[in-house]
């Protein structure tokens, strides 16, 4: 819901004057999605309905039981937002470990929001897993732009397994959800080469940063604009607001695709990264929505396209992809994203 919560804000900055599923491409993907926020079933959906809906929502989710960590705020580096909390399944031998990235546009959230994800920890130690959530440096006054929260979940990465045997972890068999930018940087992290510096003074920097399995949430698989144009078959985009601080470009000024912003744009997506090495994925999105070069920025940046392409990819490179997303056919061989995860982590 917290991907939800950002096209909220990102609609009423960017959506028309008076809103509603009429003429407002949002709005209609989350009509499509919960019917439900049409409060008074007209068939029509307005800002102020979804807005209500979102209230309602933040209420719901913070009336959820929360569920204590194992161990909470481990440091896992030296930046203020280098902590971690851990759930740890109870086994007498090393178990695996799903390592959870919030998302919130690189500029927002925190690994809180999985205290309340009782659900999904309790599936995951149920099946002899334990969970990771991590926070990461985040988006501010043109500081830790790319790819310092990439490196944060590198590090993380590599903080756990040093301390495996402290844990009781597993360290090869480690995966990897979250949502929205949290899927975006899981994935970064997943087809990227290892980032380990096996010549490092640092024993936590010889650690290899990859990973078993992925299961993004409404992720991004590619920041390329000019790729991104391909893919929608449009001239241009609405900018998504913190995509300048994200790549370090000055506010104000018409962006400019320099061969510099192309190259960064191009290694900040996880689908150049891909090789046939790489781990298999299991993607969520909502509903596959027309967009138009006037769509709310929140609808295109989680789009199921972000899906459809890396799966075009991964099957060239015989690599399992999955992509479940309303309205789509449902995935063969796995009951949900959750299914996956634990044959993936668990299987010999």
């Amino acid at each position: 819901m917290n991907q939800l919560l950002c096209l909220f804000f990102t609609a009423m900055l960017c959506g028309a004057a008076d809103p509603s599923s009429k003429n407002n491409a949002f709005l209609q993907g989350i009509l499509k999605r919960f019917p439900q926020a049409d409060a008074n079933k007209d068939g029509v959906l307005t800002l102020s309905e979804a807005q209500a809906f979102q209230k309602a929502q933040q209420e719901r989710q913070a009336n959820r039981p929360k569920i204590k960590p194992t161990h909470a705020d481990i440091v896992y580096g030296p930046y203020q937002r280098n902590r971690l909390d851990l759930w740890l399944a109870k086994s007498g031998k090393p178990t695996p470990l799903l390592v959870c990235i919030h998302g919130g546009g690189f500029a927002g959230g925190d690994k809180s929001s999985y205290h309340r994800n009782a659900k999904l920890i309790n599936v995951m130690r149920a099946a002899g897993i334990s969970v990771a959530a991590i926070n990461y440096r985040l988006l501010k006054a043109g500081k830790n732009h790319y790819p310092a929260a990439m490196h944060d979940g590198a590090r993380a990465l590599q903080f756990l397994r040093h301390n495996a045997k402290r844990f009781n972890l597993d360290a090869k068999r480690f995966g990897a959800a979250g949502g929205s930018a949290g899927g975006c940087m899981l994935m970064w992290l997943g087809f990227h080469e290892d980032l380990a510096d096996p010549k490092s003074d640092d024993p936590v920097s010889r650690q290899s940063t990859r990973l078993l399995a992925l299961a993004p949430n409404v992720g991004q698989s590619c920041v390329h604009l000019p790729t991104l144009l391909e893919w929608f078959k449009v001239k241009s985009l609405v900018e998504f607001p913190t995509s300048r601080a994200f790549f370090n470009y000055p506010p104000g000024k018409e962006v400019v695709i320099t061969d510099e912003l192309d190259r960064t744009m191009r290694d900040a997506s996880p689908i150049f990264h891909l090789s046939k090495d790489d781990p298999p994925c299991y993607m969520t999105f909502g509903a596959n929505v027309t967009v138009t070069a006037s769509s709310n920025p929140g609808l295109w940046v989680h789009h199921p396209i972000m899906g459809f392409k890396l799966k075009e990819a991964m099957d060239k490179r015989g690599i399992e992809c999955h992509v479940e997303y309303k309205g789509g056919s449902p995935v063969k061989g796995y009951s949900g994203r959750n299914d996956f995860l634990i044959k993936k982590l668990t299987s010999k």
